[in-house]
């Protein structure tokens, strides 16, 4: 189980990502630089240790109306081999860990394999702030399927997150929720088990 550490992070995951997110094709353009503000999130747990996984959701209060993404973070202690610049968001001091490389963790293939353990039901969503503590809130809905778990079906991550009715005849999918810039809750889907 990952344990949550209080402690400074220099420069922090909002400062990272206000530099990275308008470089991304999926990031919704406006005027001006984005203003970032945590919405959310959970956790997974590497098995190995190794590697921190975080499912963090930002939302922008720039955009003209504001705009929640889901940026799914692998945390290391050490570069990544092999992978490109695209996968770097940048790196950090931790105030007890030291420098941590992070990662969008679509290029990182311990936060991939463990999103895949979560939907296929083998891996528990943790707390974002609380150590050992599971998520009963991030839930899986809709039907999986036989090649479920055989790495088969990609998994899509939903980038660009908006409040979404749960439906049980989908595919597999992972719901969750963020809290929007007023302070209001939304649920949506974060991930799905693509289709064939």
């Amino acid at each position: 189980m990952a344990t949550i550490q209080n402690t400074t992070v220099t420069p922090t995951k909002l400062e990272l990502l206000t530099e990275w997110l308008p470089a991304q094709p999926w990031y919704v353009a406006h005027a001006g630089a984005p203003d970032l503000v945590k919405g959310g999130g959970f956790r997974l747990d590497d098995p190995r240790g190794e590697v921190g996984i975080e499912f963090l959701v930002v939302v922008d209060r720039a955009a003209p109306e504001p705009v929640a993404y889901l940026v799914p973070l692998g945390y290391r202690g050490v570069a990544l081999d092999g992978a490109g610049r695209e996968a770097l968001v940048g790196t950090c001091e931790h105030g007890v860990l030291g420098t941590r490389w992070v990662y969008d963790g679509a290029h990182d293939p311990v936060v991939s394999a463990q999103l895949r353990e979560l939907l296929d039901g083998r891996a528990v969503p943790q707390h974002q702030n609380e150590s050992d503590t599971p998520d009963p809130t991030v839930r899986l809905h809709g039907t999986a399927t036989a090649t479920d778990g055989t790495g088969t079906r990609p998994v899509e991550i939903q980038r660009v997150l908006r409040p979404a009715e749960v439906d049980e005849a989908a595919p597999r999918h992972l719901v969750a929720g963020w809290t929007r810039p007023d302070g209001t809750p939304a649920r949506g889907v974060f991930a799905t088990t693509g289709r064939e």
